[in-house]
C-alpha cells in the first residue's frame, strides 16, 4: 500500500472545499484546525491531504500537462471539441477566462493552503520528534513544488506561507526570483528533515532527494549553473539512484517508484477516483472510452535518431499492440498517440481511474541537468559523460546496438547545446517539460512561432480572470 490510497478518506475530512473562488474560503488553510490538529495520527493525516491535489484524478482536473504539451511541436489537441480550453492552447487563443488556468490556480493553492495549515499547526502538537520533523519537511516540500509548478505556468503569482484570514491575502504577487529563493530556502530546510527512503507503506512521500533536485532544478532554471551542479552532486552522493535497465520500467506499474524515481506522484485504481485520468484523456478515441486529448506530431516522431528504441516506447504508430488492440493510422489526425501513462482494460477497473504514476522527476533528468550546467559553464568536454549515460541505457535497449545512439564526444559548446537539448526532448517526450523547456532556453518564439507564440507574452499563461476581478492588487500578466 502507498500513501494514494490514504487519501480519498482524508481528503474527505480535511482538505479545502472546491468552491470557485479561493478567497471565498473561510478562512483559508484553516478548516476548523483549532480542533482537528491534536494528535500525531491528525498531523499524519493533515500532511496526506497535502499530496491530493498533485494527482490527475478526473476531480482534479489538473491541466498541467496541456501546458506542457499541447502549445509546442510535440503535440497537438485531438479529442472530439468538448474541451473548448484544449484547443485554445494547442492555438494560442486561450483567455484568463479560459478554464483550465482557473481550475490550475485552484487547485495549486489548495495543495499550498494545506501545506500552510501543517506548517502552522503540527509544531505545537506533542508527538513523535523525527515524525514531526518529517510531516513538516513534506510540507516545505510540497509547498515548494507547487509553487515551482505555479511560476511554470504563470510567472509572478501571490507568495503565501502562513495561514491567513481572506482578507489578508488581496496583496500583489511576488517575483519569480522571491518565490525561487523561498523554494530554495524551503528544500534545504526540508532536505534536513526527510529521509531518503521509506518503507512499502509510506511508499511515495517526499524524500531527502526530492529536495535537493528540486533545488537543483529551480537553479537550472534561474541558470545558477554552478549551483544545479552543487545539488545534482547532493543527489548523487545519496547512492540511491541509477537508470532503470529498461526504459519502459518507468512506466509500468509492478516497477514503479524504481531506483530512477526521485520524485513521483502516486496514483491508484480503487474506483474512488484517486486513479490516474491521464489513462483516458490521452487514450486514443479510437479505443473504447479514449478521449484522445493529446496527438503525436509527425516532427516529434521524426525527432528520434534511427533505431532508437525510445520513439517506439514513447509513441504508438501503425500496426503496432496498443494497450489491448492493434494501433492503425485513424487513430489520430496524424497517425500517432502518446504511449506513457496508458494501460490495458484488463488492469483497470474504470478508464479514468488508471494507476501508472506520474514521475516529475526522474534520475535521468537529474543527469541531463548536470550536462546542460556543465557545458553552459564551458565545462563541455566532462558534459559529454552524463549525457553518455542516458545515451548508452536507450542504445542497449535498441536492435543494434553498435550502430544506434553514437556518443556525443564534441567539444564544442554550441553543438553539444544542442545534443543536450535533443537528448531531452526524445528521453523526456511526454513527461511535460517541452513548453517550459523552450521558454527558458529562450527558443520558444523560434520553435513555436509559427503556432501562434508571441515573445513577451507566451512566455506565461494569464492569470484567471476571476482572481484579478477579487483581487484588485493582482495585475495581469502583460498581454492579456
Amino acid at each position: 500500500m502507498n500513501i494514494s490510497k490514504y487519501i480519498l478518506i482524508i481528503v474527505a475530512v480535511i482538505s479545502l472545499d472546491s468552491c470557485s473562488k479561493i478567497l471565498d474560503n473561510e478562512p483559508i488553510g484553516v478548516l476548523n484546525s483549532e480542533s482537528f490538529f491534536k494528535t500525531s495520527n491528525d498531523a499524519v493525516q493533515g500532511i496526506n491531504a497535502a499530496y491530493e491535489p498533485l494527482m490527475y484524478t478526473s476531480s482534479n482536473k489538473n491541466a498541467y500537462w496541456a501546458f506542457a504539451e499541447l502549445p509546442t511541436d510535440e503535440a497537438v489537441v485531438g479529442g472530439d471539441g468538448s474541451q473548448p480550453g484544449l484547443t485554445e492552447l494547442d492555438f494560442f487563443t486561450y483567455t484568463p477566462r479560459t478554464e483550465e488556468f482557473n481550475n490550475f490556480y485552484k487547485l495549486e493553492y489548495k495543495g499550498i493552503s494545506q501545506c500552510n495549515t501543517v506548517l502552522d499547526r503540527v509544531p505545537s502538537i506533542d508527538m513523535d520528534e523525527t515524525l514531526k520533523n518529517r510531516i513538516l519537511g513534506e510540507a516545505l516540500f510540497l509547498r515548494s513544488f507547487y509553487y515551482f509548478q505555479l511560476t511554470q505556468v504563470f510567472g509572478e503569482v501571490q507568495l503565501i506561507t502562513r495561514v491567513l484570514p481572506p482578507t489578508d491575502i488581496k496583496y500583489a504577487k511576488s517575483s519569480k526570483d522571491a518565490i525561487y529563493q523561498q523554494i530554495i530556502n524551503d528544500c534545504k530546510d526540508a532536505a534536513n528533515k526527510l529521509p531518503t527512503s521509506y518503507s512499502a507503506t509510506d511508499v511515495g512521500r517526499a524524500t531527502k532527494g526530492a529536495a535537493l533536485a528540486l533545488i537543483a532544478k529551480t537553479m537550472l532554471y534561474s541558470k545558477n549553473w554552478q549551483g544545479v551542479l552543487d545539488y545534482v552532486s547532493q543527489v548523487k552522493e545519496l547512492n540511491i539512484y541509477s537508470l532503470t535497465a529498461d526504459y519502459q520500467d518507468n512506466f509500468k506499474i509492478k516497477t514503479q517508484n524504481n531506483t530512477e524515481s526521485v520524485w513521483e506522484i502516486q496514483h491508484t485504481n480503487l474506483e474512488l477516483g484517486v486513479g490516474n485520468s491521464l489513462n483516458q484523456i490521452w487514450l486514443s478515441k479510437k479505443v473504447t472510452d479514449g478521449y484522445g486529448f493529446a496527438e503525436v506530431t509527425q516532427s516529434y516522431y521524426d525527432e528520434f535518431e534511427s533505431g532508437d528504441p525510445r520513439r517506439d516506447f514513447t509513441i504508438a504508430s501503425n500496426n503496432q499492440e496498443y494497450f489491448g488492440v492493434t494501433y492503425k493510422n485513424s487513430y489520430s489526425s496524424t497517425r500517432h498517440s502518446p504511449r506513457k501513462y496508458l494501460q490495458t482494460d484488463s488492469t483497470v477497473t474504470q478508464k479514468a481511474d488508471g494507476d501508472i504514476n506520474v514521475t516529475p522527476i526522474r534520475y535521468a533528468e537529474v543527469l541531463l541537468w548536470e550536462a546542460e550546467a556543465l557545458n553552459e559553464i564551458g565545462r563541455t568536454s566532462d558534459a559529454q559523460d552524463p549525457l553518455e549515460v542516458v545515451r548508452a541505457r536507450a542504445r542497449k535497449q535498441s536492435s543494434d546496438p553498435e550502430n544506434t545512439l553514437p556518443k556525443i564526444t564534441t567539444a564544442d559548446q554550441g553543438i553539444m547545446r544542442q545534443a543536450i537539448r535533443h537528448e531531452r526532448s526524445v528521453e523526456l517526450g511526454f513527461e511535460m517539460h517541452k513548453f517550459f523547456d523552450y521558454v527558458r532556453w529562450g527558443i520558444a518564439s523560434d520553435k513555436l512561432g509559427a503556432l501562434g507564440f508571441q515573445n513577451g507574452k507566451h512566455e506565461v499563461f494569464p492569470l484567471p480572470q476571476i482572481e484579478i476581478d477579487l483581487n484588485k492588487s493582482l495585475l495581469q500578466n502583460p498581454g492579456y
